[in-house]
């Protein structure tokens, strides 16, 4: 199931750094960020892809369901990250106007990794 993790995060007059150094269970393959939505995102799962979902500017629900347990998190802050787990059906809702959603990914796009099967 899906969880959040802090994003280590230092505060000074200069202002703000986060930092997600080691802090993921997965090594970056790839990074891609959605903005100006004015839709529902996702609708789909993975079969070996797990992602981590940051905020980076605004607010943004998702909904994460791995067949046993469904839960609905809000990502309102750049110190928030959620580790979504291939098996969890999401989708990212609720996109507050300016927001911007950062998607770090354990593997490289792959067209067969995605399941667009109906929610279960």
């Amino acid at each position: 199931m899906a969880y959040l993790l802090d994003v280590p995060t230092s505060v000074d007059p200069r202002g703000t750094l986060s930092v997600v150094d080691g802090l993921l269970p997965f090594d970056i393959r790839r990074a891609f960020y959605l903005y100006d939505v004015s839709s529902r995102r996702g609708e789909h799962r993975q079969k070996v892809t797990t992602q981590a979902l940051i905020a980076l500017r605004g607010a943004i629900e998702v909904f994460c369901d791995d067949g046993t347990t469904a839960e609905t998190f809000l990502l309102d802050s750049p110190r928030k990250c959620l580790v979504v787990p291939p098996d969890d059906y999401r989708w990212m809702d609720g996109f507050k106007e300016d927001s911007i959603l950062l998607i770090l990914s354990s593997h490289s796009y792959d067209p067969d990794d995605t399941v667009w099967e109906a929610w279960r």
